[in-house]
């Protein structure tokens, strides 16, 4: 619904276009494909053509070890490929402090979440919550935030700022001879949820402190916000849908009156110098791969880069030990401790990392999952199908059917979901539907089955009783369910 997004922010669509991608304009045949394509299936006796194959052509087979989210896109050439690898090693790379004889690598910190990419994305998978005390999981942080500072001009953007003295995410690490900003503890609360049919399911209630600040007290007005590291296959596809089709599916005044009410997150470009359609992040808070993994450089592990020139990372003026601790900028990388080049090989590594194939397809018991997954709504907000941009420059996600699950939107997901801290123009109960791609293979790659912004769901039957506000209908019809439904369902999911 391009007019009731461009009236609600004020952009008309054409700004809100793909400044990131070489694109080919769709011809009128390739339109009309695109639309038959894409449209809602309402056969649920036979898998639909191509579901096997959620990325397209970039698609792997399902590897059985944990190495299943870690695979190149199935379509990417030989010369391509070594990029992709060459990649994989900075993300891989373990940062040390500066200075050190190893120029390549100092620089961490000062303050840092963890000393490498993959020590988060495990495995390029999920991270996870500390399990109890003395679990130091590197895998959760906390964003932090205040009220007050930029708009960037966007109607409805959230004025808030990074934290005077913590910045704009609380490290639980620091080098030697400075303090770390806190350490994160959890409480749980249970709760019990009654099933129609009988049964009880168990939910983790999460209370957050963030204990022991090492620069003094957070103040009142402190905003915080849990985040566990997502999966990181099919981001490079998701990067390629065009804006249009997403803005298209928006309805922000709910003017269908299905009670959904899926709107754009609309981020200032630090890159492009303009207000963009986000994708990344938990709030979609992030316009492309490259601009999230520069944010990550920064925040998660100190090193500068081309787009977050600051050697100190995430330190404040505030934190005046940090900022004159030793930094590892080097002449021979332009002066930051990653370069263009090597910023550059991270994204691509990021925007290739392979979707694997879908399991069971045709399994009965798997298409009537399906088939309760769309007549309970579940489908309004996890879209099923788009078809991406065709792209001058990016064979690998060139004009390929993919099904991500995701309308890439943001929902009110309730106030149980709720973190209370805005991010660009979401707002405090709001999250974008997180895609379901390899959603079954969790377990297998990161060793255990949490989901949710922060891991507190330990099965995707939690996740789904976590849902409340645009998805509460869809959830109470979930707990309304008999056991053999339920379990059609769960075993649906668990085949993406």
């Amino acid at each position: 619904m391009l007019v009731a997004v461009s009236a609600a922010t004020g952009l008309s669509a054409a700004e809100l276009d793909d400044p990131h991608l070489s694109t080919v304009p769709r011809t009128p045949e390739e339109t009309e494909r695109v639309t038959t394509a894409t449209a809602p299936t309402t056969d649920f006796t036979t898998p639909e053509r191509f579901e096997e194959l959620p990325a397209g052509a970039a698609t792997v087979r399902a590897r059985a070890n944990r190495d299943a989210f870690s695979l190149p896109s199935g379509n990417i050439d030989f010369e391509r490929e070594l990029d992709f690898k060459v990649g994989n090693g900075l993300f891989r790379k373990i940062w040390v402090t500066s200075p050190s004889s190893t120029l390549a690598s100092d620089g961490l910190g000062p303050l840092f979440n963890a000393r490498s990419c993959q020590r988060c994305h495990i495995k390029d998978g999920r991270g996870h919550p500390p399990e109890g005390a003395g679990d130091t999981s590197i895998s959760m942080f906390l964003r932090v935030s205040v009220p007050g500072g930029e708009t960037y001009g966007i109607p409805g953007y959230h004025a808030t700022r990074n934290h005077p003295v913590y910045g704009g995410q609380l490290q639980d690490f620091a080098v030697a001879g400075e303090p770390a900003e806190y350490r994160l503890d959890i409480a749980y609360q249970d709760i019990t949820v009654a099933l129609e049919d009988g049964e009880t399911v168990l939910l983790r209630k999460p209370v957050y402190t963030a204990a022991d600040p090492g620069y003094g007290p957070f103040g009142p007005q402190t905003m915080f916000s849990p985040r566990v590291a997502p999966q990181m296959i099919g981001l490079g596809l998701l990067e390629a849908i065009p804006a249009a089709d997403i803005l298209d599916a928006a309805d922000p005044d709910d003017a269908d009156r299905d009670g959904i009410s899926g709107r754009p997150n609309i981020v200032w470009s630090r890159e492009y110098d303009q207000p963009m359609l986000g994708r990344f992040g938990l709030k979609a808070g992030m316009p492309t791969i490259r601009e999230q993994s520069a944010s990550a450089f920064a925040g998660d592990i100190g090193i500068s880069n081309p787009l977050y020139p600051e050697l100190w990372g995430d330190c404040t003026e505030a934190q005046t030990g940090c900022r004159a601790a030793p930094h590892g900028d080097d002449d021979a990388r332009d002066g930051f401790e990653i370069d263009s080049e090597g910023l550059d090989l991270v994204t691509f590594y990021s925007r290739n990392l392979a979707v694997p194939a879908r399991r069971d397809v045709d399994d009965p018991q798997v298409l009537r999952g399906k088939q309760l997954f769309h007549e309970l709504g579940c489908a309004s907000c996890h879209r099923p199908k788009f078809v991406t941009h065709r792209l001058t420059d990016r064979p690998e996600q060139s004009f390929q059917l993919i099904w991500p699950y995701t309308d890439m939107l943001l929902h009110d997901m309730g106030e149980g979901l709720a973190d209370h801290r805005p991010e660009g123009v979401a707002n405090g109960r709001e999250w974008r539907t997180p895609p379901l791609w390899g959603i079954g293979l969790t377990e297998r790659v990161s060793g255990h089955s949490n989901f949710l912004h922060d891991g507190r769901a330990r099965s995707l039957l939690e996740a789904v009783l976590w849902h409340g506000g645009e998805a509460q209908q869809a959830r109470d019809a979930v707990t309304g369910l008999p056991q053999q439904e339920r379990e059609a369902l769960l075993r649906f999911l668990g085949s993406l």
